[in-house]
This record gives structure tokens, C-alpha cells and sequence, in this order.
């Protein structure tokens, strides 16, 4: 019997963002770490750094700072865009959330507090964005850098395509 070649990432199966899930408890648990970490750190998660998680984890898509700002403004939290990036600076920087270079937009984090080299999926149809991760030591990219003796501290991988729920209306309307 033989093995399957390897892929260049070798990521597990429990992708967070495309699949049906029970949303309300995604979102409660994600601010439940937050709260618990902030407290064991002795980091100040404010009410402001608060709500961007919990605008982040709500709209499980990729969001642009104004965006976020956008959400602030209308429940009177701030309107200034310093607000905003100070607010997703914090997050980004605690990992309970990352920012997706590709879009210039931020995610909340599907495995937070967790040392995780993540893989992002994004949507090209409506932004969606799934978040995976990957054992920076299995894989091609893995070892090939053990060949050549590098040591991966940092990885950030994010692929394009379309999502379940665009591919399936993309075969629906071919019909």
C-alpha cells in the first residue's frame, strides 16, 4: 500500500469559518479565553477591545478597520480610526486575532491563545475566511527548511478560492 505524497501543508481538520457551527457559543467561548487570558496576563481588555472581538467572531469574514469603525460609530463607542486600529492592534498582538494581508483586513482568531501557525482560506465571491493551522514541522515547507537547516518561527499562509457555499451556487446557476 502506498502513501499519499505529502502536501506542501499539512493542515488538520478542524477548520473553523465555512462549516455550520453553534455561533452564539463560537462567539462566547472565543471572549470567555479572551476575558480568562486578559486576567491571567493582567492585560485590560476594555469594553471598546471587547466588542471589535465580538464584531470580529459575529461576521466570521474578513473586516477592513473602517469597517469595524463603521459598528463603533453606530453604537457610540468611537469614531475616530485611531479607535479602531488601537482596539485590532491589541487583538493581533494578544492573538485573538490576525490580520489577512492580502484583504488589508482583520479575523477573529479560530484557535486563540494557542501557538499556531495559521492558514487562511479566503473566499473570493463574499470574503468569508476560514481559519486552519498547520504543524510548521510536517509538510514540504517543513522539511524543506529542516534540509537546508532553517528554522521556521513565523508562518502565515493565505490561499483563495471559493468558499461551500459560492462554489455550490457557481454549479447551481451552470445548470
Amino acid at each position: 500500500m502506498s502513501t499519499p505524497p505529502a502536501t506542501p501543508i499539512d493542515a488538520p481538520k478542524d477548520t473553523v469559518g465555512f462549516a455550520k457551527h453553534d455561533h452564539h457559543g463560537c462567539i462566547a467561548s472565543t471572549v470567555e479565553a479572551a476575558v480568562s487570558h486578559c486576567t491571567d496576563k493582567g492585560l485590560q481588555l476594555t469594553p471598546v477591545r471587547r466588542r471589535v472581538l465580538e464584531i470580529l467572531l459575529k461576521r466570521h469574514q474578513a473586516m477592513g478597520a473602517y469597517d469595524i469603525l463603521d459598528v463603533l460609530r453606530n453604537e457610540g463607542l468611537g469614531a475616530q480610526p485611531p479607535v479602531a486600529y488601537r482596539a485590532l492592534d491589541f487583538l493581533v498582538t494578544n492573538g485573538f486575532a490576525h490580520k489577512i494581508e492580502r484583504l488589508n483586513a482583520f479575523v477573529a482568531c479560530a484557535h486563540p491563545c494557542q501557538d499556531h501557525a495559521p492558514i487562511f482560506m479566503i473566499c473570493k465571491e463574499c470574503n468569508a475566511v476560514a481559519e486552519t493551522h498547520s504543524d510548521l514541522s510536517l509538510g514540504r515547507l517543513g522539511q524543506a527548511a529542516a534540509d537546508v537547516g532553517f528554522e521556521i518561527e513565523r508562518m502565515v499562509v493565505e490561499v483563495e478560492g471559493r468558499c461551500p457555499n459560492c462554489k455550490s451556487s457557481v454549479k447551481g446557476s451552470a445548470a
